[in-house]
């Protein structure tokens, strides 16, 4: 029998548990330096704002990668997601204060206090409990023997990733070799060859092994005979699944309309982070459909005097997978803008299949030349224009953060690659616009940047952009 190793948050339950736990050790040390008790828990406001603490850690558990190879991750890898924890925590800590307007009588200083030790001791607890795991996996009886069985020329591939990735909870036997007879009896990579291709059922007979694990080049055939005559056995095999395929991408085995498959994909996410995205989207998007409405009143009037017409820009976009879909923006440019978008494409700005002018004459006040600045370039200045896209997000076509949803014409023009960024919803706002959008001049730049946003989004990902949008926007910078 096979026992399955544990999946999702359960895995690391003891990192979880122990993340709680030093976060309210340091709160509680945060209030003490500061007040010089340890009475934390018996008044309301301190009270509630270690139980935001709690809640905060578990969300970050639950809904984010950030215990995903807890045992396995580079140390600058386990500091990026130690300041997340904290970082995440203390905004938490600050949005309660605000919204239970009882600032004035909390110490502020308790928060720089808690976000330094949670630090601290956060390091002290990741690094050591992730120690004493590894040494007491090596320590284990009852570790699982294991025969592999691969080619010479792969073996000095995979023996150094089997080490590194089985923390110690996996001892191999030995190896036997699909190409070369020759060496059994003699050691390849500091592993010894223990029996010939043709011989392992007879050689693992009379030998106390737990399991198998096949990993052969794509041009050599599945060994079928081999793989069942281990089941009747009752030894456990596991089969490699395309070991030489260099595509960045995710595989998982699933059941799909009852087939057994193998499912490739960019990015493979969990049914909890979607949702918890999609709360995210509803949340962000109802409060941006009030500002939207607020601002209609005050912009809309502006813009029709401006130039008489809609006060609302609607264009068909490209989003997920190539669907069309209604986008939404208040109108900054001139109603004929699409139609004098074909005389200006030889003054595109930027390379590929975009069209920017930073001196664009189709936008409301800019006058003949593009230069002057009129009501157009200010809700474009500071992003205004894209508020009515909150209705996008609203009602599912868009996410607050993806990837931008290119227009038909360009859609029509793009290269196998550059449909892969569509892979994933369109975003209100995305790793592209938070970099700088105004400075990138190639099509292949955006292309390179939603594809790193796409091949390592997370919940704690889009939240930090989020953020930086909010900067972007109050300080002006990235729009044209």
């Amino acid at each position: 029998m096979y026992k399955k190793g544990v999946e999702g948050w359960m895995k690391h339950f003891d990192f979880i548990l122990l993340d709680i736990l030093v976060l309210e050790i340091a709160y509680a040390l945060a209030f003490y330096i500061r007040k010089g008790s340890f009475t934390v828990y018996r008044r309301p406001l301190y009270a509630n704002a270690a139980l935001v603490v709690l809640v905060t850690s578990l969300c970050v558990s639950l809904f984010t990668d950030n215990h995903k190879n807890v045992l396995k991750r580079r140390k600058s890898k386990e500091i990026a997601s130690i300041l997340q924890q904290v970082g995440l925590s203390v905004v938490a800590i600050l949005v309660y204060l605000f919204f239970a307007q009882n600032s004035v009588f909390y110490s502020r200083l308790i928060v720089l206090y808690y976000a330094l030790i949670a630090f601290a001791l956060m390091l002290v607890e990741r690094f050591g409990w992730r120690a004493v795991i590894l040494s007491l996996n090596k320590r284990k009886p009852s570790r699982r023997h294991m025969l592999l069985v691969t080619t010479s020329r792969r073996a000095e591939e995979v023996l150094p990733i089997i080490r590194k990735k089985s923390l110690g909870e996996i001892e191999l036997v030995g190896m036997a070799l699909a190409d070369r007879d020759d060496l059994v009896g003699k050691e390849l990579y500091g592993e010894k060859v223990v029996a010939k291709y043709a011989d392992i059922v007879s050689y693992i007979q009379t030998l106390w092994l737990d399991e198998v694990m096949v990993i052969l080049p794509k041009e050599q055939p599945v060994p079928e005979k081999l793989l069942e005559e281990l089941a009747i056995m009752g030894i456990t095999s596991h089969l490699a699944i395309n070991m030489e395929n260099n595509r960045k991408t995710m595989q998982t085995v699933e059941k799909l309309c009852g087939f057994q498959v193998l499912t490739e994909s960019i990015r493979i996410a969990k049914n909890r982070q979607l949702f918890f995205k999609r709360v995210i989207d509803i949340l962000g998007g109802l409060v941006g459909v009030v500002f939207t409405l607020i601002l209609t009143v005050i912009l809309g009037p502006l813009i029709f005097f401006s130039d008489p017409g809609p006060i609302f820009f609607a264009q068909k976009r490209i989003g997920m997978n190539g669907r069309v879909f209604t986008i939404y923006k208040f109108r900054s440019m001139y109603k004929d803008a699409e139609k004098r978008k074909k005389e200006l494409l030889d003054k595109n700005e930027v390379k590929g299949f975009m069209f920017k002018m930073e001196a664009d004459p189709r936008i409301i006040g800019s006058g003949p030349d593009g230069t002057r600045h009129g009501i157009g370039w200010f809700i474009r200045k500071t992003s205004l224009d894209e508020f009515p896209q909150f209705f996008n997000v609203l009602f599912g076509s868009m996410s607050l953060c993806g990837t931008r949803p290119p227009t038909l014409d360009e859609w029509e023009q793009y290269d196998l690659h550059h449909r892969a960024r569509m892979s994933m919803k369109p975003g209100l706002t995305g790793l592209w616009q938070v970099s700088g959008r105004s400075d990138i001049q190639d099509f292949e730049e955006v292309i390179k940047l939603d594809m790193e946003y796409i091949n390592d989004w997370s919940i704690g990902k889009d939240l930090g952009i989020i953020l930086k949008t909010v900067k972007v926007i109050f300080t002006g910078g990235g729009a044209k």
